[in-house]
């Protein structure tokens, strides 16, 4: 168990550490647009904000989640866009599987919605559509910002991981 004053001490240090750095690096005018990164050696590097898709935070046997990514863990049943009815599983460790075809592929979250990537090539989207979700299915080569093949519904069960 830590002693109480050994933390205290720690927190304050951090907080002047903290304090100290902001003081001599000033932050520059007009930045409300753009993020800035600060590296443990003290160099930074800005990036536009429009340029950023998304920011994942990976660390050795962990995973951080992004807000919102929880939602789409566990099973969903699809719809093929032909009538007929499949499963895709999402993984809290980005891994996916399909009861479809190729089965396997990968997900990350973008905009809100889990953006998946097959191996086959095909890509779903799964996105909240009004009071409940839809699958969108796209062809291999196929932007995701074009129309899909075909868009059916989505309806969520079990969580994994």
């Amino acid at each position: 168990m830590h002693h109480p004053s050994k933390l205290l001490w720690i927190v304050s240090a951090l907080a002047l550490a903290t304090a100290a750095h902001l003081a001599a690096a000033p932050a520059p005018q007009n930045d409300s647009g753009s993020i800035v990164i600060v590296l443990k050696d003290g160099k930074t590097q800005s990036f536009n904000l429009s340029d950023v898709a998304r920011i994942e935070f990976n660390q050795p046997g962990s995973l951080v989640a992004a807000p919102g990514r929880a939602r789409f863990y566990g099973d969903w049943t699809v719809g093929d866009g032909a009538g007929g009815k499949f499963t895709i599983t999402l993984k809290a460790n980005g891994s996916a599987h399909k009861t479809m075809g190729n089965g396997s592929g990968t997900w990350t979250l973008v905009n809100g919605e889990a953006q998946i990537t097959w191996e086959d090539g095909w890509h779903d989207v799964i996105r909240k559509a009004g009071s409940k979700f839809e699958k969108a299915a796209y062809a291999p080569g196929a932007s995701l910002s074009g129309k899909p093949e075909n868009v059916a519904g989505a309806t969520k069960h079990a969580e994994v991981n």
